[in-house]
């Protein structure tokens, strides 16, 4: 009984517990689904609400584009229609134009024909003038154009040799200043000897007896001589001497030395003669090596090759014209350099290149060519700069173009071998210079006289006054300057005077 009502119970609850839970769940379900509901309805209205602000946006953009393709649209227009109108004035302006250069056209056209009119009549009125004034003047019109442009011609060369006398003296006298400053001022400081020395070498000998003894038993002292030293002896009959001849300064020198020592010693064989001038070799190649360091010494130039220093040793033994070659590069040196501190120029330049400018001459009996030009490649190949290697190759004007350290080595060559003294010529070649530059002066019209003065550096010509005036006076030294450019070899340069004297002679009585 207690258990069927305990479980009637049981079951009654747990219908009640169900029924009551169903109930509460349906209740919470309903509840979320009112809040869902009410959630939706908010979102669906919020989404409409954002809906019409971006259609409002939309619109109002769409709006504005709207006004900003019109308005872009109106100023494409109304530019446009400027370009329009602009077009249209300027097809109106062409037109004017057209218009007025067809005008301008015909009216040209109408000039051309009354020039065309006037100019053939003016034809004939010259032609009538021109036959007028060959009747009045006798002369006909080819006569009449050679006589005016003689006198054209006459009087225009008078007014030009006039004006070129006026410049050229005007650029002598500055030029000749200046240079005289410069080369005054380089030999002012510039004291050198003047050597003069024959390329041939004498040998005193203690008596005649002495002469026997060097050319030997059939000659075989004399023979080992020469061939040894590469020289001819000459033995002849000037009284206790004996010449020794060579081209080459050296081998002459070399034989110089064996030569006095040998009579000085007394031993006169072909072993001793070998002995002696080997020994004569080492002496003049010291010698030769003493005077290269000597000459760079005093001229101030320093960094020389060796090999450049054995060949200026060697012009110790070169003479050109009677003047030692060595002397005369240093005297070189010394007035390049000083005309060059004058100019501006690199000294130090200068005074290497002068030193250095007769190099070639060292060596030219062994190669071909100029000496200048032997030089300036023996200088770039040891090591020079290519302005004095430059310099030395023009000192001699045989290049086509010259630097300015050309010109300075040129003139301090010039000025070291021209000065009185420095080199000598034979009193036969210098009186047929002389004569000829007097035959060349005179060989022009209207000289009366001319005189060689100054040892030929000077020539002064008397002209006739009466047949040579000022300007044909002018006109005459240019003529004969060229003229003895033309045809004689001289040293330096020759100066042309011309004189022309008027004498007015009357007599009181």
């Amino acid at each position: 009984m207690n258990v069927t009502y305990l479980a009637v119970t049981a079951i009654a609850t747990l219908l009640i517990g169900g029924a009551v839970g169903f109930f509460i769940r349906n209740l919470i379900m309903a509840r979320r689904v009112h809040l869902a509901r009410r959630d939706a309805d908010k979102i669906l209205e919020e989404a409409s609400t954002k809906q019409k602000e971006i259609l409002l946006e939309a619109k109002e953009e769409a709006i504005k584009i709207k006004a900003d393709v019109e308005n872009e649209i109106r100023g494409r227009r109304s530019e446009l229609h400027r370009q329009e109108r602009r077009l249209a004035q300027k097809e109106e302006n062409i037109d004017r134009k057209t218009e007025g250069i067809e005008r301008r056209e015909r009216g040209i056209s109408s000039k051309e024909k009354e020039i065309d009119k006037s100019l053939a009549q003016l034809d004939e009125l010259k032609k009538k003038q021109v036959h007028q004034l060959e009747l009045i003047s006798g002369m006909s019109t080819s006569e009449a154009k050679t006589l005016l442009l003689t006198t054209v011609e006459e009087e225009t060369r008078q007014d030009m040799a006039k004006r070129i006398h006026e410049v050229e003296a005007q650029l002598k006298e500055e030029a000749e200043q200046k240079a005289r400053e410069v080369i005054a001022f380089a030999i002012q400081r510039c004291a050198a000897d003047v050597v003069s020395t024959s390329t041939v070498s004498v040998v005193p000998l203690p008596s005649d007896d002495m002469k026997g003894r060097l050319i030997g038993r059939e000659g075989r002292n004399i023979r080992a001589l020469e061939n040894a030293t590469g020289v001819d002896l000459i033995v002849d009959d000037t009284p206790e001497a004996v010449t020794i001849s060579c081209f080459d300064p050296i081998r002459r020198e070399v034989a110089r030395l064996s030569l006095e020592n040998l009579i000085l010693d007394g031993r006169i064989h072909p072993a001793r003669i070998e002995e002696v001038v080997a020994k004569a070799k080492d002496e003049v190649d010291a010698i030769i090596q003493t005077e290269g360091e000597q000459a760079a010494y005093k001229a101030g130039v320093v960094g020389l090759h060796p090999e450049l220093i054995k060949l200026l040793g060697r012009l110790k033994f070169r003479f050109s014209y009677g003047q030692n070659v060595l002397i005369h590069s240093i005297e070189v040196s010394y007035l390049a350099g000083m005309i060059a501190a004058e100019l501006g120029a690199n000294v130090n330049i200068a005074k290497t290149a002068g030193l250095l400018h007769d190099i070639g001459k060292g060596v030219d009996q062994e190669i071909e060519g100029p000496h200048a030009a032997i030089g300036a490649d023996l200088t770039k190949r040891l090591g020079k700069s290519i302005e004095v290697s430059r310099a030395i190759g023009e000192h001699h004007g045989e290049t086509d173009s010259m630097s300015v350290y050309g010109f300075i080595v040129s003139a301090a060559d010039a000025i070291s071998s021209s000065r009185p003294g420095a080199r000598r010529e034979s009193l036969e070649q210098h009186l047929k210079r002389l004569e000829a530059l007097e035959n060349v002066a005179s060989s022009f019209p209207g000289v009366e006289k001319s005189f060689a003065i100054q040892a030929g550096r000077e020539v002064r010509i008397l002209v006739k006054p009466q047949e040579i005036d000022d300007l044909a006076a002018a006109r005459l030294a240019k003529d004969i300057v060229k003229k003895i450019e033309e045809n004689l070899e001289y040293p330096g340069q020759i100066k042309v005077t011309v004189i022309r004297e008027t004498r007015a002679v009357d007599y009181a009585k």
